[in-house]
């Protein structure tokens, strides 16, 4: 049973329409995709809620989730500008460990 995904771009365009309207030209350039993937509503929390993210970024790295097309993309992104897994894990605020099981996973893949 596949899981329906709320539509996020729908939410933030309201809650920037009726909450927070002088973020909607930072936010403009996200809210123009068709579909919203993690990364991109991890940042338009990061461009809305800014405040919250200086104080609770590293308590709520752990509670995040990522779906396949989010780890190919963050390997992709990895292969592109060719970067370590402390890199990447850096860039990203994730744990190495993570990283690694992600590309171990990937080599299973394939």
């Amino acid at each position: 049973m596949k899981m329906n995904r709320p539509n996020y771009k729908i939410i933030y365009q309201d809650m920037l329409q009726s909450e927070h309207p002088n973020k909607i030209n930072e936010c403009k350039e996200l809210l123009k995709k068709k579909d919203l993937d993690t990364a991109d509503i991890l940042e338009l929390n990061r461009r809305i809620f800014p405040q919250i993210y200086k104080n609770k970024e590293k308590c709520s790295q752990r509670h995040r989730a990522y779906n396949e097309s989010d780890i190919l993309r963050i390997l992709e992104y990895q292969k592109k500008n060719s970067l370590n897994n402390s890199q990447l894990a850096s860039h990203f605020k994730m744990s190495r460990n993570t990283i690694t099981k992600w590309r171990k996973l990937e080599k299973l893949v394939k």
